[in-house]
């Protein structure tokens, strides 16, 4: 049998036509119908939906210094049952990714699990503290090759820092990601502000908190002529303030999360702590108005904000609870059943913004590759027709804390392919990808610009 060689026979290439997909030595070999290749392993895809790898823009991988909560090994098993080939891990660890020796133990550590791409998000602040820049330029010039700054889960409220991040990584072409929340609009925040939290006594998170921030930054971006990216968007009105500032030709792009496409304020009624995040869950209005912007591009992706956190810092009161919740593993069927199954999306605008559009914000060359001849083998086979219900405790994140416990989901990643090696086959993890000693270094950021 041929190592390395892999003939996935029949799959729907993008939701569209079933053809062959041939897989050697970590790229597309052959592409077509009946192919034919002696002693590879076979790998029947009839019903099933080929897809480029996911491409996570969000998640949270906890180490080092919060392993009670997630590992790199822990989330990024996650991630490759989830269907991805490639997350960005935030920030706010502790230490905070804020230093180059940090962002290269991040990325040394996904190495050194192998089951997905692990992308470094260098903090823009100093320990977050939102007071003096980070080492941008040394984190960039690491062996992390950083090219996305955020100090996620903190917005970056003072406008003279945000303008010079913005100009400071113009200098390689990054990106600032921006938690847009003007925190003395959300002190003691509880809940989305709205007829809910009025009935429930609970302090307001108003959405101008959101949107003040994001119409502050989309003008700075223009200002100085930067890449300005917009995490976990929750409101209407943020939809259409990226909606305005894109059609004045400002470069900025936004993400919206799983859970933001489905869940309301209305299960805050219940006072269960796995449904407090930040931001906090809106109205069901708004959760329409995130749905039309991700379907007309005005939101460009899908970013989990995979949140994973002990239990007991969930399974408390309401007030003393962490923000935050899980997402990698049910990332895909969210979106199948808010944007596939609503007739709002195809599974090629499925692949846009999970995978294409994700990798070209993070600058990661190799990955959101189309499913062509010579292009790297970052490939998910999905059975769009799988039911399952979701258990937290079956699952490889070591957060429990799934807003969808106990609902019916609809889609399952059948296998996931990372650099032509399978991760993940039938539905399980299988054994993860092994580097060489001659691929130290990342593919540098500049490889995807003419993407």
């Amino acid at each position: 049998m041929a190592e390395n060689t892999y003939l996935i026979r029949g799959a729907a290439i993008l939701g569209g036509e079933a053809e062959d997909l041939l897989i050697r030595d970590g790229f597309i070999a052959a592409k077509g119908k009946d192919l034919k290749e002696d002693g590879a392993t076979v790998i029947d895809g009839s019903g099933l939906v080929a897809l480029p790898g996911m491409v996570d823009v969000h998640t949270h991988l906890r180490e080092p210094g919060r392993e009670d909560a997630e590992t790199v090994e822990t989330g990024t098993r996650a991630a490759a049952l989830g269907g991805f080939t490639a997350v960005h891990a935030m920030a706010n660890s502790n230490p905070v990714a804020d230093t180059a020796g940090v962002v290269e133990q991040v990325h040394s550590l996904g190495r050194a699990s192998g089951w997905v791409d692990v992308r470094p998000v260098g903090a823009v602040t100093v320990g977050l503290a939102g007071e003096q820049l980070a080492e941008l330029g040394a984190m960039a010039d690491s062996r992390a090759q950083v090219r996305m700054f955020s100090d996620d889960g903190i917005c970056v409220h003072d406008p003279v820092l945000m303008r010079r991040a913005l100009e400071y990584v113009k200098a390689f072409d990054g990106v600032v990601a921006q938690h847009a929340q003007e925190p003395r609009l959300t002190a003691g925040a509880q809940m989305n502000e709205g007829a809910v939290s009025a009935v429930l006594g609970l302090a307001g998170w108003p959405a101008v908190a959101e949107e003040s921030i994001i119409g502050r930054d989309v003008l700075l971006a223009q200002h100085v002529g930067s890449r300005l990216h917009v995490c976990h968007v929750s409101t209407a009105g943020s939809v259409e303030i990226v909606r305005w500032a894109k059609a004045r030709g400002i470069n900025v792009t936004a993400e919206v999360t799983p859970h933001h496409l489905i869940l309301t304020d209305e299960l805050v009624r219940s006072y269960d702590p796995v449904y407090k995040v930040n931001p906090p869950l809106r109205t069901d209005a708004d959760v329409q108005a995130l749905r039309e912007g991700l379907a007309d591009g005005t939101i460009d992706v899908v970013g989990t904000d995979h949140a994973p956190h002990p239990s007991e810092h969930k399974e408390c009161e309401w007030a003393q609870a962490a923000m935050g919740m899980t997402g990698l593993e049910t990332a895909l069927s969210v979106v199948q059943a808010t944007m596939i199954e609503t007739g709002l999306m195809t599974w090629a605008d499925f692949a846009r913004v999970t995978s294409f559009t994700p990798a070209v914000i993070g600058r990661v060359a190799d990955q959101g590759r189309p499913l062509e001849v010579g292009e790297p083998a970052n490939v998910i086979l999905v059975d769009p027709a799988a039911r399952w219900t979701v258990d937290p405790h079956k699952m490889a994140t070591m957060g429990r804390n799934s807003p969808f416990k106990g609902k019916e989901l609809p889609g399952s990643v059948v296998a996931t392919f990372f650099k032509g090696h399978p991760t993940v086959l039938n539905g399980k993890l299988n054994t993860p990808y092994r580097y060489s000693e001659d691929t130290t270094t990342p593919e540098t950021a500049g490889a995807v610009s003419g993407k």
